[in-house]
């Protein structure tokens, strides 16, 4: 059980849980079944960018193709395997891993129709950036309802390389944080760089990335494979398996920390969406699906969470970022961004398609929460009818805001 106050934060763990549990997230939890939230295009066949991706789970022939298997010709499925020894051996694994973390891309057709309508209110919306190449011809729209964050199968020395590349490569290191020198859990660790002063940018950084992976991690232990018969499928919480990542003991002291980043993680997107309402107030904004009745009620649930959000009275004072001198600050805020789009592009490495939609819909909801965060200028001058031409956000961006917050 994690209990008190956060660093860099004046808050505490027992205000976020009770505002969390009780107010806002029975009525997240509503929004996110709604048609709305519950659609997500995703390309999932995009290509490593950064090395070639040999995982078993990422081959063509194997694991996570979103593929139904009746569309395989015979003469291919009984010779998949046969002209690799290294892939014949990881055959079962890789039957376990293609059952377990393939994405069902099943849609209805009234669904599909409203589907087309999305594209084309999206299309007509002025856009701030552009989102994941929802335009290519491999995006397809996933149901998030349909395929839940949770163990997949996925893990081992391909997953561990994803986490290493993150935190080695394009994450600011604070001191006396300790990783596992490898991809066991065995009893060795590694000191990341010692820094005698990390600035809170950085540290921040830091702490929302490891916030993410402790949120991802959780998951995969509540809803874990418990038991896999002919006859019945049984998820579950796994509790050796939370506390092989965050028993305080078994971490060496790391898990707690890990837990309070997450706390860390919520409170950063909490105050982004207390931010970002003049955005969604305005008379012109709707959540179009094209069921005008659910529409409305959605836009008012909607605002309600917004409202709600903005209540909160301990909120992360984000003044502190990019504050000092103004050639740094856009320096260090440049790097920020760099750094951070790296890490979307590196979940196009993860070998599991279900691990990849939910982390990439995390990274883009977080990268979501800080561009709203770094806008707010220009939010304050959102005009409250006709175009906001300043600040906008796309439907792909709104879909994922919510549902990082939602995880």
């Amino acid at each position: 059980q994690v209990t008190g106050y956060l660093d860099d934060c004046t808050c505490d763990v027992e205000t976020i849980d009770a505002f969390n549990n009780y107010k806002l997230f029975p009525r997240l939890n509503e929004l996110l079944e709604s048609d709305y939230f519950r659609y997500y295009k995703v390309n999932l066949q995009k290509p490593c960018p950064f090395w070639d991706d040999n995982s078993h789970c990422g081959m063509r022939d194997c694991a996570v193709q979103p593929c139904p298997s009746d569309e395989v010709p015979n003469g291919i499925r009984a010779g998949s395997y046969k002209y690799s020894e290294e892939a014949n051996n990881l055959a079962e694994e890789c039957e376990e891993a293609k059952r377990l973390g393939a994405v069902d891309d099943s849609l209805s057709t009234e669904t599909r129709r409203a589907v087309l309508q999305w594209a084309q209110h999206d299309d007509s919306s002025d856009s701030f950036c552009e989102a994941d190449d929802i335009h290519s011809p491999d995006a397809e729209y996933v149901d998030l309802l349909l395929n839940p964050e949770r163990y997949t199968g996925y893990k081992g020395p391909d997953a561990w390389k994803i986490w290493n590349s993150i935190y080695e490569e394009n994450c600011f290191k604070p001191q006396n944080v300790k990783r596992p020198l490898a991809s066991g859990r065995g009893e060795s660790f590694i000191y990341l760089t010692e820094w005698v002063r990390v600035c809170v940018e950085k540290r921040a950084f830091y702490r929302l990335i490891s916030g993410l992976h402790a949120s991802i991690n959780i998951h995969l232990s509540a809803r874990y494979l418990l038991q896999d018969t002919w006859s019945e499928k049984k998820w579950g919480p796994n509790v050796t398996e939370f506390q092989q990542r965050f028993d305080e003991v078994l971490t060496r002291g790391e898990g707690p920390r890990r837990l309070k980043n997450l706390y860390f993680l919520y409170l950063m997107e909490l105050r982004a969406l207390s931010k970002v309402l003049p955005f969604f107030e305005r008379p012109g904004f709707q959540l179009y699906t094209g069921n005008q009745g659910q529409d409305a009620e959605m836009k008012h649930l909607l605002l309600e969470i917004l409202h709600l959000a903005k209540s909160f009275p301990l909120h992360f004072d984000e003044n502190s970022f990019f504050a000092g001198n103004k050639r740094e600050a856009a320096k260090l805020k440049e790097e920020f961004r760099l750094h951070f789009k790296n890490i979307s592009k590196i979940m196009d490495c993860v070998g599991c398609f279900k691990c990849r939609l939910w982390g990439k819909l995390q990274t883009q909801g977080l990268g979501t929460a800080l561009k709203i965060l770094f806008s707010e200028n220009l939010i304050e001058k959102i005009p409250e009818s006709g175009p906001s031409y300043g600040f906008q956000l796309t439907r792909q961006e709104i879909v994922a805001l919510f549902n990082a917050f939602g995880r």
